[in-house]
């Protein structure tokens, strides 16, 4: 016997598994994260099933595969494997799926073909799928992957060296294993190749004419050594036992072709077994760890395919965009485990914007082909029908004070802790709140009379309750109301209001919150008044927690929408700019930078509302940095601050506004030229975005932009984004992505370890410039208390109007030295801010006397809304 004749493939195998153990740990000194892992399940325990499942766990081990085995019973069902199969393709942490066959004796061969169909293309390491296979027999194509065994068999006539183009190539057996793959790619190297199968006629014959044999027909020596032409390559896959006494099993392995005969007219052969066996295995080990690799490269280019946009002369209304696009096909909610996913991931860049936000993400994404999310707020309904949001209400607080005052301590104690089947225990909220009070007992039955009065009662003192219901609309008669006329409330009443929802606490709380756990926190943390002893009542002491969170589980998921170019944008969260903290969702944020390279978010209002909160109160508490500002100017606003003539919703404008008026302009971009200074304060990159009017005249941008330059802005560009999308944009998006070049220098405007006084006067004497603040009365006692009961160290919410750096409307454009009026501060314990409320400021918007409502209504004909602007 020439030793040299025999193919080593146990040789072959251990350098291709030392070479891919050689390239992961190459490839995990790159990346650290990086992690191959293969799955193969398993149905029964057939021994030599267990056998093959062992071999290749124990080369994942070797080339340092992560390697999982699932063994379920014999008796799962196909739905059953199906089903986990999914689980597995879902997993990213898994590169390759393999199911180990056969099933359990009751799955045919469509419920094989099911299970192998279940598997990803992606995955699909074994290359059995009808994707891999199918593009296995195309010259046109390559699959992601080649069955294993059929790549052994090329991989060892490769080896020797022997050319298989043109070569007489013979192909014994043809099940979709090994015969058809082999054939495939044999003919795929322009080997003429011959396919032989038990009806083959004077099959001998063609056996003697081949150069290249291989055999996969499960018949032992089946192939004699007479029948081999001489200096013919065989390759024999055929794996069969046959007796053997000399063996201690009573066996010995043999392939399909009698080897002491052939290997005297074969110039190479593979033996049985060490030769197509291990490099099966092999290939696997390869075939896991060239799916890892492109997945992982898969996941780290972020990619959005762009949609073109059609220009329209007359620019739609919000509502007839809406209608260009189904509802249900392009918005989905985001699973907060998408953090977890991602947390390896380095931040993208973050910028505060204003209104020109869509158009700056469409023209990062859609023309500058930079992954970039917009995070913009959900609107609410009050405005948008009248000139322009639910949450939670207080029903809950005025019935508890209904109760305390009309039941002594035994009966009330009776029933919040009813006995049921003779036996009381305490909800877990119950407990929360014997804790608070330091009583440390779990049974309700032994509570004195002395602790039974504590915890039943919270004896709330109605003029400090600060949480008023809420509504999404606007209603000015409902800014104070008495509640309980009826008789059935027995004459309990009192004095209180509405709010309108996007100034609820549960609003901020839902912005402001990092996950679930989190959010449950905070809304059992909302202080919803104070005790006559002076100790602050939560939602959790009232019992509404709980509640509250899970009619708030889906709202925590940032909600996925896409721009009309098809940039991807998280619509999450809606809280009022000039009543509550006016940015959209910490998570949303969070989700956004982990994915693109640029995050635009929007803060409502000006550089002196939306913005200031934004960094002292929402990136306080995500610990996010922002990288620049883009603020938004447009010639008509720098108009009306210049002196231009009163704006009233419905009326016509005044030619001040739409024709050149560079006098007017000059003195209003005064007011443009703080917001930078205020930008610059809390060490910003600045860019002005100038948004187009069709009615601008060259020199009124052109000056824009020049007092923007020279108030110290880092560039100020004109954008035509509600016009032309994201092209309109896109010199705005090159300026942003040149300002974000480098670290941030943000920084906040106070510390909280001020007094609460002295925070409210920074931002009034740093921001509004003003002389100073004046509280009143009702906002000194708050102020006082808030601070007595632990919450001087929140930050600061300022309420005032959006018309104006100061807390009155009329004073336009840059006033100074007045004083502000501090009507009152509100406690938002749970979304952790007090916000104080400046002059005539009012939670609760009104409406106008021709309310945007009148223009609303429906075609009859098609059943559309009309009137939206």
């Amino acid at each position: 016997m020439a030793s040299s004749k025999v193919i080593d493939g146990t040789s072959i195998a251990k350098s291709i598994r030392t070479a891919v153990a050689q390239r992961i740990k190459s490839y995990q000194s790159q990346y650290p994260r990086f992690q191959p892992q293969l799955v193969i399940v398993q149905a029964g325990d057939r021994p030599d099933s267990s056998v093959y499942v062992r071999m290749k766990a124990k080369a994942a081990e070797e080339v340092g595969i992560q390697f999982r085995h699932v063994n379920l019973p014999e008796s799962a069902t196909v739905d059953e494997v199906v089903s986990l199969v999914r689980k597995l393709n879902d997993d990213r942490e898994i590169s390759g799926i393999l199911v180990q066959l056969p099933l359990g004796p009751h799955v045919d061969s469509d419920g094989v073909r099911a299970v192998t169909e279940a598997i990803s293309p992606e995955k699909d390491v074994d290359g059995f799928h009808a994707y891999n296979i199918g593009y296995l027999t195309s010259r046109a194509s390559s699959p992601l992957f080649v069955p294993c065994t059929p790549a052994a068999v090329i991989r060892l006539i490769e080896h020797t060296g022997v050319p298989i183009a043109g070569a007489e190539t013979v192909v014994l057996g043809r099940s979709d294993i090994v015969g058809n793959p082999v054939t495939a790619l044999l003919r795929n190297r322009d080997a003429t190749v011959t396919q032989c199968h038990s009806r083959t006629k004077k099959l001998e014959e063609i056996v003697k004419r081949a150069d290249i044999l291989v055999t996969a027909i499960g018949r032992a020596e089946f192939v004699q050594g007479s029948w081999i032409k001489p200096g013919a390559v065989v390759i024999d896959v055929g794996i069969n036992s046959i007796p053997d006494a000399s063996k201690k099993s009573g066996q010995r392995l043999v392939g399909d072709v009698n080897f002491s005969e052939a290997i005297t007219n074969a110039s190479y052969i593979t033996p049985v077994p060490g030769g197509v066996g291990p490099m099966t295995v092999a290939l696997l080990m390869e075939n896991v760890m060239t799916s890892a690799i492109r997945l992982f490269e898969k996941a780290q280019h972020r990619t959005v395919k762009p949609l073109k946009l059609t220009i329209l002369d007359k620019v739609p209304s919000d509502i007839e965009i809406a209608m260009l696009r189904s509802y249900g096909k392009y918005k989905a909610k985001i699973e907060l485990s998408v953090l977890n996913r991602l947390a390896h991931r380095k931040d993208g860049k973050y910028i505060g914007k204003s209104t020109t936000t869509i158009g700056l993400a469409q023209a990062l994404g859609a023309h500058l082909a930079r992954p970039a999310f917009a995070c913009v707020r959900q609107p609410s309904q009050g405005p948008t029908f009248g000139i322009k949001g639910g949450a939670a209400g207080a029903a809950a607080l005025d019935a508890r004070m209904f109760h305390e005052a009309t039941q002594s301590d035994k009966a009330l104690y009776s029933r919040l802790v009813p006995s049921s089947k003779g036996k009381r225990t305490f909800a877990p909220l119950m407990l929360k709140r014997l804790q608070k009070l330091g009583i440390n007992k779990t049974k309700p039955n032994d509570l004195t009379p002395e602790e039974i009065n504590r915890f039943a009662r919270l004896d709330v003192d109605p003029e400090t309750i600060t949480w008023n219901r809420v509504l999404d609309t606007n209603d000015r008669f409902l800014r104070k109301v008495t509640l309980g006329r009826n008789t059935t409330e027995q004459g309990h009443e009192r004095e209180a209001g509405f709010d309108i929802a996007v100034a609820s606490e549960c609003m901020a709380v839902l912005a402001l919150t990092t996950d679930l756990v989190d959010m449950r926190e905070r809304l059992g943390k909302m202080v919803v008044a104070t005790s006559k002893r002076g100790e602050p009542i939560t939602a959790d002491d009232l019992g509404v927690g709980g509640a509250l969170a899970v009619l708030m589980k889906d709202t925590v998921k940032p909600n996925l929408m896409q721009t009309l170019e098809g940039t991807p944008v998280f619509v999450h969260a809606g809280p009022f700019a000039n009543i509550a903290h006016g940015n959209s969702s910490i998570l949303a944020d969070r989700v956004a930078l982990k994915l693109a390279g640029t995050e635009p978010g929007r803060g409502g209002f000006g550089a002196d509302m939306g913005m200031e909160k934004f960094c002292d109160i929402k990136c306080r508490m995500s610990g996010l940095k922002p990288d620049a500002v883009v603020i938004v100017a447009t010639t008509r606003a720098l108009k009306m601050h210049g002196g231009g003539p009163e704006v009233t919703p419905g009326k016509p404008l005044a030619d001040t506004y739409t024709k050149e008026n560079l006098v007017i302009l000059k003195e209003g971009c005064k007011n443009l030229q703080r917001h930078i200074q205020n930008s610059r304060k809390f060490g910003l990159k600045v860019i002005v975005g100038i948004n187009k009017f069709a009615s601008d005249t060259p020199a009124e941008l052109e000056l824009v932009r020049q007092e923007a330059l020279a108030a110290g802005a880092d560039a100020a560009v004109v954008s035509n984004h509600w016009a032309e999308g994201g092209a309109g944009a896109r010199a705005l998006a090159e300026a942003v992505v040149a300002a974000c070049e480098g670290e941030s220098d943000f920084k906040f405007l106070y510390d909280l370890d001020l007094s609460i006084d002295e925070k409210i006067n920074t931002i009034c004497k740093e921001i509004y410039h003003a002389a100073g603040i004046d509280l009143s009365e009702l906002a000194r006692k708050q102020v006082d208390m808030y601070t007595r009961q632990g919450y001087g160290n929140l930050p600061i919410c300022m309420a005032k109007t959006q018309y104006s750096f100061s807390h009155d409307p009329s004073l336009k454009n840059v006033p100074s030295g007045f004083t502000v009026p501090i009507r009152a501060v509100r406690l938002s314990a749970g979304a952790g801010f007090l916000y104080p409320i400046l002059g005539d400021m009012q939670t609760m918007p009104g409406l106008g006397t021709r309310p945007g409502f009148w223009e609303v209504g429906l075609d009859p004909e098609t059943g559309r809304v009309v009137g939206l602007f």
